[in-house]
Parts: structure tokens; C-alpha cells; sequence
């Protein structure tokens, strides 16, 4: 199963992914009921939500629609830095006992094919693709052993970073905050169309050169470690996102280094959850 949401006549709606280009929109009794998908999660309703819109959904495309982000109104959304051996590497850091986390603000978030706003006030503008998880059921302390159960599926997600303001101090936040830098998509797949998330690959393309790749085996810290570990501090709720990580091969890493530019084409691609492709634009 595969879901999008997104924009039609200047409403937000979700569906079901049919191909490049085409979705079909959930039918209006069962949106009455559950308004976005966060909340078709929250009510357990995804194979409900797939059913019905197979049998009577309307067909959408892209010349009247437009995608946005997979879950657009996250309670929460977490990112895990430091998270392949290859990254650690590249950045000469030492090893962490614990995830490192670091939060997104939900207006940081964008969609598949959406320009992809390279903003003003930075110059080292980089790439880091990743693997997203959205939260299915919540909860406080999960274990370890639970944690597959509370996720409802994976999405690809491109974690643009400022790198400069990113290094203002040791807070993150800045640089992985400006609007519309985080482009999540295309399409939500759940987890059990994906039965073994360790044997995908992580490949990052920008203008056509691989730039990143990697298995998601190669993770420090599995998705089980840090659902447990983001459990044990805060509640995890149905819609939360985490973007676990990213491997070596960032563009601020390289010698020299290489960062995004308007025009450019960066593509993140995840084993059975599609390409994410954006194109950099010179912000507004």
C-alpha cells in the first residue's frame, strides 16, 4: 500500500499513489470521517482507507493537483544525525553512546517535485538523504522489541541543510529549519509492504551523479533503538516523523566541497518507496 497526500482546488486531501503523476483522492464520505491521513493512521483505517479508495476514489494528476508532503501537519518531527559509520567518518567525530536528535519544524517540510528553495542566506547549501519512519501507534517507553509495531510506514526524505548556520553554535536547529528545505515523499509505503527495512539501499543522485549510497543495514543505531530511545523522553504519536540518518558522501564533506545551486536535480531513492526529486530554486 501506498498513500500521498495532497492539494486539489486549494484544499489539502490524500489518497492512494497510482503511479508518477496520477493519485486517486479518497471519497468525500470517508474524508468527512477522517479529514488527513495523520488521522486514517491514528484509526488504525489505512487498509480501510485503501479499499474504499480503490473501489471509488477519484482520479487525480498532476496538471490539476499538487503533492505535499506525505504527513503535512506532524506533531513531531525528529532527525537523527550521526547515524552510518561512513558519515561519522567523513566528519571526524567520535563514536555516541546515544542517537543524536534533533528536531524540524513542520513548515520545513516539502513534497516530492516541489521546488526545492535554496535559501538566501547561505552558501553551503547541502544534501542528505535518508530514510523516513511515520509513526502508526503511539505511546511512552516503548521496548526495543515493540517498536516494528508502532510504525505505520517509510518514506524517502532529504534532509537540505544550511551547513553554516548549522555551526552558528552546537544547536543544530538553525540550519535544518528554513522553509520548505525538507522534502519527504513521494509516497508513504507501510510497514508491511516493507517487511525488512535492512535490506533496502539509500542512493542520493544530485544532476545525475550518485552522490550517496548505502544499505540501511549500515544504521548505528536501528529503528528499534531510537523509537525506544525518543519514547523514553517524550510520547510518540500516530503521524510523528523520524528521519533516521544519513550516510557519507555529503556535499560540505567533499574535497572540494559540493553544494546545491538553482537548477540543480537532487533525487533521493529508497528500495520500494520510489525516487523523491526536487529541483533547487533561488528562494522567494
Amino acid at each position: 500500500m501506498r498513500f500521498v497526500s495532497f492539494e486539489f482546488q486549494g484544499q489539502p486531501t490524500y489518497g492512494l499513489w497510482k503511479a508518477e503523476g496520477s493519485w486517486l483522492q479518497v471519497p468525500a464520505d470517508f474524508e468527512a470521517r477522517y479529514p488527513d491521513l495523520k488521522s486514517v493512521i491514528a484509526a488504525g483505517k489505512l487498509e480501510e482507507l485503501e479499499v474504499v479508495t480503490q473501489k471509488s476514489g477519484t482520479l487525480q494528476t498532476a496538471q490539476t493537483a499538487r503533492l505535499l508532503p506525505v504527513i503535512p501537519n506532524p506533531g513531531k518531527v525528529f532527525c537523527v544525525g550521526l547515524n552510518y559509520k561512513t558519515h561519522v567518518a567523513e566528519t571526524k567525530r567520535a563514536d555516541s553512546e546515544y542517537p543524536s536528535i534533533f528536531t524540524r519544524f513542520a513548515d520545513s517540510l516539502s513534497a516530492h517535485n516541489a521546488a526545492l528553495p535554496h535559501p538566501k542566506e547561505t552558501t553551503r547549501f547541502d544534501f542528505e538523504g535518508e530514510l523516513a519512519v511515520i509513526i502508526g501507534k503511539g505511546g511512552r517507553n516503548i521496548a526495543q522489541a515493540d517498536a516494528f509495531q508502532h510504525i505505520a510506514g517509510y518514506a524517502c526524505f532529504n534532509d537540505a541543510t544550511a551547513r553554516d548556520w548549522q555551526r552558528h553554535t552546537h544547536q543544530w536547529t538553525p540550519g535544518k529549519n528554513f522553509p520548505l528545505t525538507g522534502p519527504f515523499g513521494p509516497f508513504m509505503a507501510t510497514r508491511k509492504a516493507i517487511p525488512d527495512v535492512n535490506s533496502l539501499t539509500l542512493e542520493t543522485r544530485l544532476n545525475g551523479t550518485v552522490m550517496q549510497r548505502a544499505p540501511l543495514s549500515d544504521l548505528i543505531f536501528t529503528l528499534p533503538v531510537i523509537i525506544e530511545y525518543l519514547s523514553g523522553f517524550t510520547p510518540l504519536s500516530p503521524g510523528d516523523v523520524i528521519a533516521t540518518g544519513t550516510p557519507g558522501g555529503v556535499g560540505d564533506r567533499r574535497v572540494p566541497p559540493v553544494y546545491m545551486k538553482a537548477g540543480d536535480v537532487i533525487e533521493v531513492e529508497i528500495t520500494g518507496l520510489g525516487a523523491l526529486r526536487n529541483v533547487v530554486s533561488n528562494a522567494a
